[in-house]
């Protein structure tokens, strides 16, 4: 999956008069993005398909071009599209015929089925059909297709199984559309494309990421209006009262229904193994009190007792990944190893909790940790808060290569945690502890917004003591690392210089 950036944050924008750009900025990133497949979910009326239809015009219009089939689902944005193309041509100069009304026959099993389409033809011998309908099939078809509005297609599978083919000849889809719910085909799309089981290109495109880049102030101009922050500030609200409840979906990007759990039980225990330990290991509050060398030492017993005997234990041909969720008090540090196996999927051999531990020997654990496992490639550590100095302690120690601090965020969760539940769903990441505690914290994944997250609201683990989602953060950050940071080893070889024989000096 390629991820587009999802906005452009501008310095202060510039109040002076000016022509502006003719595409906003999000229309450029749209257009200049030449992948084969692309998505992008989007906000209502933020004019991304006009900007589609300036990119259309003008591969219709070059020789090297091709078709470009417009799939909308009713005639009133067949006519939309077709008269977008055709401004757009008027516009750079092109020469293009005017738009003819016609049918385009589809074969329909042993029938066909006629749909009906708006044509206009350029002097390229390229055309652009908009079609009112969607079509059964798309056989006999080249060039680029796309579907507009998508989560309101019906059988979007099976017109997005008849679009791909053409990417054979050197086609291109383009797949464009707001939400219509959590189970829609659509929103499954995106996910199985965050998950890295699709190799597609994706946007995202809300309604505040538009007006930040330009959408109320294009409307005043076409308008002819006095553009003054006050004014986008009513406009803004105006259309949100318009949307009322549904202005998540609408707006926001995030499909109805996104609320409840998110990893369900029998997922989670499907991929548990009675025999991976959880290594548990508190102070209580006085030993913070004890001089640091007195704690280092009865530290360095406890790794010298406990886990450097695990850490012997590993296989040394295996290479290692780690994540950690840190906290001080409260809540719980947890630190999650993952061995990646010769199948490529991911166990850890333990997973290691902390409590009440100080800051000094956090850092002397996770030292300890680090060195001892084999062929480590990859450390992502939670850098909000107190865990931030950690993570720059091991970032200086390990490299910035090997070790990343993480700052949580709604964006990263949305990219994320799709690729964490695909592992857990196909078996890559397996042999989780089967532990009460490990199961409560991936069971508080909730959808928030469509996002998976972690509530703010805490649990009581077997111990009595505070718990919130501490090892499923952890896991998702291990498995990250797996997939980000797994660079390894650069070998280079050469070859021996290429010596000429006498027999053929001089030819």
């Amino acid at each position: 999956m390629r991820q587009q950036p999802e906005s452009t944050s501008p310095a202060k924008r510039s109040t002076e008069d000016r022509t502006p750009m003719a595409l906003l900025p999000y229309q450029q990133r749209w257009c200049a993005d030449t992948s084969p497949v692309k998505l992008c979910e989007k906000s209502r009326r933020i004019g991304l398909s006009w900007g589609e239809a300036a990119d259309t015009a003008l591969l219709a219009a070059s020789a090297n071009g091709m078709d470009s089939w417009y799939i909308g689902y009713n005639k009133d944005m067949a006519i939309e599209f077709i008269r977008d193309c055709a401004n757009w041509a008027k516009f750079y100069g092109l020469a293009a015929g005017e738009i003819e009304e016609t049918e385009e026959v589809f074969a329909e099993g042993d029938e066909q089925k006629s749909v009906l389409a708006f044509v206009i033809r350029f002097a390229s011998g390229w055309r652009v059909t908009a079609l009112s309908s969607r079509p059964s099939n798309l056989r006999g078809k080249q060039g680029r297709v796309i579907i507009d509005e998508a989560a309101f297609h019906e059988q979007l599978g099976e017109l997005l199984k008849a679009a791909m083919a053409l990417l054979m000849w050197g086609g291109q889809v383009h797949i464009i559309s707001t939400h219509d719910g959590v189970d829609n085909p659509f929103n499954e799309l995106i996910t199985d494309i965050r998950a890295g089981k699709k190799p597609y290109s994706i946007h995202r495109i809300t309604f505040d990421e538009a007006v930040e880049q330009g959408l109320y102030r294009r409307i005043c101009l076409r308008r002819g209006l006095e553009w003054t922050a006050a004014g986008e500030a009513d406009w803004c609200k105006e259309i949100r009262d318009f949307y009322g409840e549904d202005a998540s979906e609408e707006l926001d990007c995030i499909p109805k229904n996104g609320g409840g759990k998110w990893l369900n039980r029998a997922l989670i225990e499907s991929r548990m193994n009675p025999y991976t330990p959880v290594i548990r290991y508190d102070q209580n509050d006085d030993f913070g009190l004890l001089p640091e060398p007195r704690r280092a030492a009865e530290v360095a017993d406890w790794l010298a007792d406990i886990l450097q005997p695990l850490l012997d234990g590993l296989d040394k041909t295996r290479t290692s990944f780690v994540g950690e969720d840190f906290a001080r008090s409260g809540d719980r540090t947890v630190i999650v190893p993952l061995l990646q196996q010769p199948n490529l999927a991911l166990k850890p051999p333990f997973v290691l909790e902390l409590g009440n531990m100080p800051f000094a020997q956090q850092e002397q654990i996770m030292k300890h940790l680090l060195h001892g496992l084999p062929n480590l490639r990859g450390v992502a550590l939670d850098a909000r808060g107190n865990g931030q100095s950690i993570a720059e302690a091991m970032r200086d120690e390990f490299g910035a290569e090997v070790c990343e601090a993480v700052m949580l965020s709604e964006n990263w969760y949305r990219t994320h945690t799709a690729p964490f539940k695909a592992a857990l769903e196909d078996g890559t990441l397996t042999d989780l502890p089967r532990d009460e505690d490990i199961l409560t914290d991936l069971r508080a994944f909730e959808l928030v917004k469509g996002v998976p997250r972690i509530p703010d609201t805490r649990t009581k683990g077997a111990d009595g003591k505070k718990r919130h989602g501490d090892a499923a953060i952890a896991f998702v950050l291990a498995h990250y690392a797996s997939r980000e940071l797994n660079t390894g080893p650069v070998r280079v070889a050469s070859r021996k210089i290429r010596r000429r024989s006498p027999l053929t000096r001089g030819y």
